[in-house]
């Protein structure tokens, strides 16, 4: 495999966006097992649910919280892929007729449409797998114990106790509103628990991870805001974009009868609370700088991403 080559922490925030996705996408071409590999339909779904779409606001995550904790950036994009594999078995199972029943999914059909509901079931357990797999794999500069630590910090936030635990939290308010603090509740766990695991991964490749207690405590801050962010955003957009803008059916949430922020509070009052988490998000690391540059520079960056995004 090719050496990572990232942009220098002085670089726009666009030129090191653009380079970090670049070898996410080349680090799942290079490991996924190839299409044709045997069984052939098992593979060839896998890679079509993983490759050549995603904001990879995961990987990115990670990456951007090894720098500031001091971490091999091929480290922290390894951890940090791990996460999005578990992402992705999420969207293909998120999107299967038992769950929300979408047929679309980062601009073409989901994994269930192209290759059948069975197929997309075992996709997702493989993918699963191997994100785990992924993370018992050797990884530099981080040792035994630490790859223990990170595999837990994963198991965690994608079981009952985070993702699964809010998948099944808003299976249950389909046509049962829920109220604010539920709704939280559920958007921490669904969404939340994973972009905070990414950060907790990447920084956990670096040596500051537990030597300044201060950044740990930073970090919890900066990653419980912006999961909240990143789903009100999400909120916002299902309700205003159009399927060509967001590459998935928008309104649906109306639809199956979901509680909501704008449902909840309105449009605006929804758009003012993620501004307020990108605000909350911004204020944990300013000890650490967020100006171009600084040290906490692209996990300030990624927050507004998360929060000003249009898909």
């Amino acid at each position: 495999m090719s050496r990572p080559v990232f942009a220098t922490a002085q670089a726009p925030f666009e030129s090191w966006q653009q380079g970090a996705r670049a070898q996410v996408e080349l680090m799942f071409v290079q490991h996924l097992a190839p299409s044709d590999a045997a069984p052939s339909q098992l593979h060839a779904a896998l890679r079509y649910a993983v490759l050549d779409g995603g904001k990879r606001i995961r990987p990115l995550l990670a990456l951007a919280a090894g720098e500031l904790c001091g971490a091999p950036p091929a480290s922290a994009l390894y951890a940090g892929c791990a996460v999005e594999l578990i992402h992705c078995y999420s969207l293909v199972h998120d999107d299967m007729p038992c769950m929300d029943n979408d047929a679309l999914r980062r601009g073409k059909a989901t994994v269930h449409v192209a290759f059948g509901q069975a197929t997309a079931l075992l996709v997702g357990d493989a993918l699963q797998s191997e994100a785990f797999e992924w993370l018992c794999r050797p990884i530099a500069g981080v040792d035994g114990a630490t790859a223990l630590r990170m595999v837990a910090a994963l198991a965690h936030a994608a079981g009952a106790h985070g993702m699964v635990g809010g998948q099944q939290m808003d299976l249950l308010a389909e046509n049962n509103p829920l109220a604010l603090a539920e709704l939280q509740t559920l958007h921490r766990r669904k969404t939340g628990a994973l972009l905070a695991a990414s950060v907790t991964l990447g920084a956990l490749c670096g040596y500051r991870a537990d030597a300044d207690p201060a950044l740990k405590t930073a970090l919890t801050a900066y990653s419980a805001a912006v999961g909240l962010g990143f789903q009100i955003t999400d909120d916002v957009l299902d309700a205003t974009a159009d399927a060509a803008t967001l590459g998935k059916t928008p309104g649906k949430d109306a639809v199956q009868g979901k509680s909501t922020y704008v449902s909840l509070l309105g449009l605006e009052a929804a758009k003012a609370a993620a501004v307020q988490c990108l605000n909350d998000a911004l204020a944990a690391l300013a000890p650490y700088g967020i100006a171009q540059g600084q040290a906490a520079a692209r996990l300030a960056d990624l927050a507004r991403l998360m929060v000003d995004r249009t898909h």
